[in-house]
């Protein structure tokens, strides 16, 4: 009996989430702006059950009433929504062409970095031409609090966020303690200033990494660019040169998915 309680439910929302989801697609691009009749006779629904979901739409900026006609349209909420999935989509199409720009300028290999739950992951490469070089394969995973895309992204997430991934050891960092967290928090204020990080030989004692976020319209670090080397050809200061040549690029590719210009 209960299994059968169950079923029906289950019935009912999955009709209740079809319904929800005809309304979204009633609208278009020729009818922007839909009266609760009209959808309803789009879509084959009684007036009271459409005008229902619509509220509930709307609770959730899904649709927004135009002051103007009292009709309905799609609301912001819906950019929210597809926002991180266009900018997965976007972002490597986009930032091939800068990223193979800064390789031959840098003479390094350049890599395009994007965040997955608690490791910066590989999902372009663009290899240096020299014939020592580091490389990043596709699918390369860092979870080093010194990496430097780690640096990058984590300098972008909420401080509390970040002190729960290190001090659950999601990302890793050296003897946690409230000095260590202390000083990282401060080292991704920096990044954030300079809009770049440098990992100089800290997880590899054979490598220079540096990055960049790729920042949004919505200013989330929806990539970034990372920039690997052999540690006996890149000095310091040389480091400082090409982490300010990847945070330009990784500004330009911004700027094409929609980021605001400086």
């Amino acid at each position: 009996m209960s299994g059968a309680d169950e079923n029906g439910t289950d019935s009912r929302g999955i009709a209740a989430l079809k319904n929800g989801i005809a309304v979204l697609r009633a609208f278009s691009v020729e009818e922007p702006l839909l009266g609760v009749s009209e959808i309803a006779a789009k879509i084959g629904l009684h007036k009271s059950t459409v005008s229902r979901i619509l509220s509930t739409l709307e609770a959730e900026d899904l649709v927004e009433r135009d002051e103007a006609s009292k009709r309905f349209r799609l609301g912001l909420g819906i950019i929210g929504m597809a926002g991180p999935l266009l900018a997965d989509l976007d972002v490597r199409r986009v930032a091939y062409p800068y990223l193979g720009d800064l390789s031959r300028r840098v003479g390094e290999t350049v890599a395009l970095m994007v965040w997955d739950g608690s490791e910066a992951v590989c999902v372009e490469q663009v290899p240096s031409r020299r014939q020592v070089k580091h490389t990043t394969p596709l699918g390369t995973r860092y979870n080093d609090a010194a990496s430097s895309s780690v640096q990058v992204f984590l300098a972008h997430f909420d401080a509390v966020a970040v002190r729960r991934l290190l001090t659950a050891g999601a990302i890793e960092l050296s003897g946690v303690s409230e000095a260590t967290l202390e000083a990282y928090a401060g080292r991704l204020r920096d990044v954030v200033e300079r809009g770049y990080a440098i990992n100089y030989g800290e997880t590899s004692l054979e490598e220079v990494g540096v990055a960049a976020p790729v920042v949004d319209h919505r200013g989330d670090a929806v990539a970034a660019v990372l920039v690997s080397a052999p540690r006996f050809r890149v000095s310091r200061e040389q480091a400082t040169v090409i982490a300010e040549a990847a945070r330009d690029c990784a500004r330009e590719i911004g700027k094409r998915l929609g980021g605001q210009s400086d």
